[in-house]
């Protein structure tokens, strides 16, 4: 892992470098680019946006690691929400949820009651619920709470992560399920014992990962999502859908908010199923900066704003 990318997901768990640069103008114009608001209006105004140009949209409020049962209640409560809103509006619109902001460290059956209640919400409004990963540490139990709401609902999928060790296997033991699966290549750090450190190992693992996730799609088991900004990838990988005889109804590419939007639109326009994920809230800091870790050289983005 590079230095650059080392020193930006250690300052995404600092508190005292939150505190000093989220009221700061110019560092909120830069994540200004990457969510279109704090305010869940904000987020609902882009989603309606994309959707009259074809693409949908998913939308997740930041924040994660709750420490109190009052704050994983209110986080279920404003997803339930969101979800009437959706409904109302009637706007292609899934949701992203990390189990840490729903209070798992909290009540871990407090969070698995809120969470099968979301999935059933997103039922009865046509929508689906995504299970994001986050820390190596969070799996086991990420993966355990996916089990068990996927055993009652088909509208819940759940996020891997490319760079840890274990995810093939974990690709593996998911397969019976028909699983829908969202394949990142992973935002935290973590050790060489548990995470690929080179980048060329991570995407290998990722394109083998894409490989076996499009042929059971192509037999119907199961819906990949590849979560890529990297375009040659996502041209490979339309590329072995067409050799598996994978539809292109069969699985989708998603995308972040503010990053690369013509080409999501022309991927639209190309026959591709995307969708863009849309970050609201006020707790951005952690979240941006691992943004930045993704891809160093968007720092420039941010000392341009600064000049």
């Amino acid at each position: 892992m590079s230095l650059p990318r080392r020193l930006l997901l250690r300052a995404s768990r600092s508190a005292w470098l939150a505190d000093q640069l989220r009221h700061r103008a110019f560092f909120r114009r830069a994540v200004r680019r990457f969510l279109p608001g704090e305010d869940v209006d904000a987020a609902l105004a882009a989603a309606a946006e994309f959707a009259r140009a074809g693409i949908g949209s998913i939308l997740t409020q930041l924040g994660e690691q709750v420490t109190t049962p009052a704050d994983a209640a209110a986080v279920r409560d404003h997803y339930l929400r969101v979800l009437g809103l959706v409904r109302a509006r009637r706007l292609p619109v899934q949701l992203s949820i990390k189990l840490t902001h729903l209070g798992l460290e909290v009540d871990r059956a407090a969070c698995e009651q809120a969470l099968h209640a979301l999935v059933a919400r997103a039922k009865q409004s046509g929508s689906f619920l995504w299970i994001d990963m986050e820390e190596s540490r969070y799996v086991d139990v990420t993966l355990a709470l996916f089990r068990g709401a996927r055993a009652e609902h088909d509208n819940v999928g759940v996020c891997l992560q490319s760079y840890l060790r274990r995810t093939p296997d974990d690709v593996v033991a998911l397969l019976p399920l028909g699983p829908a699966i969202r394949l990142v290549k992973g935002a935290y750090n973590e050790p060489a014992s548990i995470a690929f450190p080179r980048k060329r190992d991570v995407d290998g693992c990722y394109v083998m990962l894409a490989d076996r996730l499009l042929q059971e799609a192509a037999r119907g088991r199961g819906r990949p999502v590849f979560g890529t900004h990297d375009l040659p990838l996502i041209a490979g990988i339309r590329q072995r859908a067409a050799r598996h005889g994978t539809p292109p109804s069969a699985y989708e590419i998603h995308m972040l908010y503010g990053i690369q939007s013509a080409s999501q639109r022309a991927l639209a326009a190309d026959g591709c199923v995307v969708r863009v994920l849309i970050s609201y809230g006020t707790a951005w800091f952690a979240w941006y900066m691992r943004r930045l870790a993704e891809r160093p050289a968007n720092l420039w983005f941010v000392v341009k704003n600064l000049v």
